[in-house]
């Protein structure tokens, strides 16, 4: 069992880091598709690359401390088992199963080869019910049954090669049997989806979810705060490469971050029609819906609510991070006064945090500080 299960707690960690590498360019693209972010489709998605490594993990994994694994096999060691339903004898073997004792029928269940057998069938049958969810209909079973065949295949290829030749002699055999079990359980798979694939929402009704919210002209709160990520993304890299080129010192991050966001919240919007980059990727803008200089004061202002955010976290954050020798006068000033902005650090941090809750949870009632402060609108004409 640990063999197993191993595999699939080491790529929970792994997948940890790479849901924050995928996580906002996948909601970029659902919401550009449809204009909302669908909770469904995005548990679908996440849950199919989850589960994907973790079956790909149960095959490599463990893997060999050496890549000469050909020193650590006997010679002619036999890198295949071609012969079909070999399973089967294998479970009956030494299993003490006597036909006329109905009693003795139990230990099949208990040997090492059933349990072998039984998880190479339930491996890929999550992968079925995923090809029906993308396939939609019945009658495309011999597409699924091809690609689960392809896939599966694919395994098996990487185990007999050494992972595609990485270690000198395969450290897993390639079993006729394996492939036969994975393809028969994925293909179960497809069949029984529809009573799994119940509990979700079409896509005929995200689509008219989409239409109604397009007719609305409404915009999520969430898509307000991914386009803040993106901007001050962007914000961060603009600096990071201005620094490269400069002295890196408070004064100067200070400078250029202050400029920086001063250019992409508010330069860029007002020759962009109320549009960041952010905004842009997620297909809205910024109005005010009086006139053209009335927008571009109110932008001023959203730049200003977010620059005071800034301020105020990089005055904590130099003033936590400043060092004072322990024979200046100033030091037992200096590390109450670090003590008291790691504080006020937490005290903001929780603030905003609830703020950004409160906003996203809440259905439209409330919005965030900056446009609030702005009264500026958002729409996707």
């Amino acid at each position: 069992m640990d063999a197993y299960i191993q595999p699939i707690n080491l790529f929970i960690t792994v997948f940890t880091i790479l849901a924050f590498v995928i996580w906002i360019p996948w909601l970029i693209y659902t919401y550009r598709k449809y204009g909302f972010l669908p909770l469904s489709k995005m548990l679908i998605s996440f849950s199919f690359i989850f589960y994907f490594f973790s079956a790909l993990f149960l095959v490599i994994l463990p893997l060999p401390t050496i890549r000469d694994t050909c020193s650590m096999q006997e010679p002619g060691t036999q890198h295949y088992s071609l012969v079909p339903f070999r399973f089967i004898s294998d479970i009956f073997k030494n299993s003490g199963m006597v036909w006329t004792q109905p009693g003795t029928f139990i230990h099949l269940f208990e040997q090492t080869a059933f349990y072998q057998a039984f998880f190479n069938f339930l491996m890929l049958m999550p992968f079925g019910v995923y090809l029906r969810y993308f396939l939609k209909q019945k009658k495309q079973w011999k597409i699924a049954l091809g690609i689960t065949f392809v896939l599966t295949l694919f395994f098996e290829m990487i185990q007999v090669t050494g992972i595609l030749g990485y270690y000198n002699c395969a450290y897993r055999i390639f079993d006729v049997d394996d492939l036969l079990l994975n393809t028969l359980g994925g293909i179960v798979g497809f069949f029984i989806a529809p009573a799994v694939l119940a509990l979700f929402p079409s896509k005929e009704k995200i689509h008219e979810k989409a239409d109604f919210l397009l007719k609305l002209d409404e915009v999520r709160s969430l898509s307000v705060l991914i386009a803040v990520a993106l901007d001050l993304f962007f914000t961060d890299i603009a600096t990071q490469i201005f620094l490269h080129y400069t002295s890196v010192n408070d004064v100067n991050e200070f400078l250029v971050r202050s400029i920086s966001l001063f250019v992409f919240f508010f330069v860029i919007p007002i020759f962009w029609n109320g549009r960041t980059i952010g905004t842009f990727i997620m297909r809205f803008r910024y109005d005010s819906k009086v006139s053209r200089r009335t927008t571009i004061n109110r932008l001023f202002k959203r730049f200003a609510a977010i620059y005071v955010t800034f301020f105020i976290t990089f005055v904590i954050n130099v003033l936590t991070t400043s060092q004072i020798s322990m024979d200046s006068p100033y030091y037992h000033v200096s590390y109450f006064l670090q003590i008291g902005t790691m504080i006020l650090y937490g005290i903001v941090t929780i603030v905003l945090f609830i703020h950004i809750m409160l906003v996203v949870f809440g259905k439209g009632k409330r919005r965030f500080y900056f446009d609030e402060a702005s009264d500026l609108y958002t729409t996707k004409k």
